[in-house]
């Protein structure tokens, strides 16, 4: 007797394989149709942290920029020379120089560096495509 339940109870056991086919391909529709909702969210969140990057990048070389002009100009105090920084001043320093203090070698390039009243006025920085543009108090992306 005890025998013969031993025996029902493997075979109830091997009929309870595991899942079948169909539900494995339902859920395999429903992971589907959920990373297709998902991936046009990620991919705006994606751009976002482009332009932000970009814009923190942009703050670096304005900032590097206008830390690489105030030494000039007090070497030219220092010397007596002129009393305030003109643009052939201006020009002594170089954008690689400025890339190197911002630390943004490599990535991206510096188009432009304008100094107006011995402040930057002007910085155009490029990066994967995306420019963004300090004006002197924003800064503003374009793509």
């Amino acid at each position: 007797m005890m025998e013969k339940m031993i025996a029902l109870q493997q075979k109830r056991r091997s009929k309870k394989g595991g899942f079948t086919l169909v539900e494995l391909i339902v859920v395999l529709v429903i992971l589907a149709i959920l990373a297709a909702l998902l991936i046009p969210a990620l991919t705006g969140y994606i751009n976002k942290a482009k332009e932000k990057s970009v814009v923190a990048e942009t703050r670096q070389v304005v900032m590097a920029a206008q830390t690489l002009y105030d030494e000039e100009y007090g070497t030219i105090a220092r010397n007596g020379n002129a009393p305030s920084f003109d643009k052939t001043n201006a020009k002594k320093i170089k954008y690689s120089d400025v890339a190197d203090l911002a630390e943004v070698n490599g990535k991206g390039t510096i188009d432009n560096i304008a100094v107006t009243k011995n402040k930057i006025s002007e910085v155009k920085y490029t990066r994967d495509g995306k420019t963004c543009t300090f004006n002197g108090s924003t800064y503003t992306i374009d793509d």
